[in-house]
């Protein structure tokens, strides 16, 4: 799956190895950015003077809270508080100066249930589900989805601003994300088609969002609807939107003006991250393997792949692609990666609809996710639930949420026999 990179694990740890292919020198690169992904970081003044400076508000105290044995996040089960791996995005009708969303303005751009000792927390999210009339199939009964339905409740600053938008997002998994840097920006492109010339319905198309390190407009490629240019923005964004830790891409607090407990804390230093420690997380992100695929040469796997292809599932989820010259990562570059991916943004339709812009992105609109490792997510994680909030109990289940552009493979699946079907479930499973 990732080339030279692949590893051959199957256990629980399947998605915490390094890169095979690495020097001991670079293994060691990697174990030191992996100490830092895992540390939990405490209230500053403390004794632990390279840990301090968490929160004031917060989301989780380590980046493996959320992304625990670096794969997908968990969501909520039943009527429940959320969990760290699953927080919510905040914005109101607008954008900021680089055309990116725009914070609500007391709460900022990410709701925060934690706070330090003597200070309120933004509140609890609350999760509720709403069965919905059963999905036909071909051959089979009706597969009954759920849908959420979120509350943001005791809030700790008052009310949230007029037309607000709230948008769900569980943590994705780590695995090959440096493989992804690699892919050309040219082949993406290459493979956008947003006025779709080719008549499939399909129109996929870039997100270009704001590099703070670059100071200008760059393709986006990391997060659920590709708003982040590369895994250092996504390393520092997640620090200060999930530990409330500065770095050198984000200096300032995101405390708002009607947080003046949080303004008045006290600082772990300035930045708290400093730039070493922020590149070995994104180092870390870099090098993180991708397990190799399982029962390839099955029967049933090579017949449920059929039927992912002419199902049209390949238009987005684009099998295989060569990696370019990524500058500092020989390790990742020319290789033959099979990720199941083409980083675009798609129109998924209403009903996973978050209603939130994100620089290019509209409300409709989401990244093709990587399929590689999608098999392993029950032995990783303990769940099969997907989608970008885990409203998805099961593989099925996600392809049954698809609309807009994904609506013609959807219903190919739903039309499936039943043999064709299970084939198509094994075959993803393998990945």
């Amino acid at each position: 799956m990732g080339g030279a990179t692949t590893v051959f694990r199957t256990d629980p740890e399947a998605f915490l190895q390094p890169a095979a292919n690495l020097t001991v020198e670079r293994r060691s690169r990697f174990l030191l950015g992996e100490a830092n992904f895992e540390v939990d970081w405490v209230p500053a003044p403390s004794s632990q003077r390279d840990r301090e400076g968490l929160g004031p508000l917060f989301h989780a105290t380590s980046c493996l809270a959320c992304h625990v044995g670096n794969g997908r996040g968990a969501p909520v089960v039943g009527s429940a508080l959320a969990p760290a791996p699953l927080l919510i995005r905040l914005s109101v009708p607008g954008q900021d100066s680089h055309g990116g969303p725009l914070p609500e303005p007391t709460y900022g751009d990410q709701f925060q249930p934690r706070a330090l000792a003597g200070l309120p927390s933004e509140g609890q999210v609350q999760v509720t589900y709403e069965p919905l009339p059963g999905v036909p199939l071909t051959g089979a009964g009706p597969v009954t989805l759920q849908a959420p339905r979120y509350t943001l409740a005791a809030l700790g600053y008052g009310p949230l601003a007029p037309g607000v938008r709230l948008s769900p997002r569980i943590a994705q998994p780590m695995v090959g994300l440096g493989l992804l840097a690699a892919i050309p920006e040219a082949t993406l492109l290459a493979w956008a088609d947003p006025e779709d010339g080719d008549g499939d319905g399909i129109r996929g198309h870039p997100n270009r969002v704001w590099s703070v390190k670059e100071g200008r407009e760059v393709l986006g490629r990391f997060g659920w609807k590709a708003h982040q240019p590369d895994l250092e923005h996504q390393a520092a964004g997640a620090l200060m939107g999930d530990l409330g830790l500065t770095s050198p891409l984000f200096p300032r607090s995101a405390c708002t003006a009607a947080q003046t407990g949080c303004l008045a804390a006290v600082s772990g230093g300035e930045p708290e991250v400093d730039a070493e420690n922020l590149a070995t997380l994104s180092d870390y992100s870099h090098l993180i393997a991708v397990p190799a695929r399982r029962g390839a040469e099955r029967e049933d796997v090579r017949t449920g792949k059929a039927a992912f292809l002419r199902a049209g599932c390949a238009g987005c989820h684009r099998p295989s692609t060569l990696t370019g010259e990524l500058p500092g990562f020989p390790e990742l570059s020319h290789q033959r990666i099979w990720p199941y991916t083409d980083l675009l943004l798609h129109d998924l339709g209403e009903a996973l609809a978050d209603g939130r812009d994100d620089f290019r992105a509209t409300g409709t609109e989401w990244r093709t996710p990587p399929l590689w490792g999608l098999g392993l997510t029950a032995t990783v994680n303990g769940h099969t639930h997907l989608l970008h909030d885990g409203r998805a109990r099961s593989v099925l289940e996600a392809i049954l949420w698809h609309g807009g552009e994904a609506t013609r493979s959807r219903e190919a699946v739903q039309r499936m026999s039943p043999q064709e079907r299970s084939a198509l479930l094994t075959f993803l499973d393998s990945l």
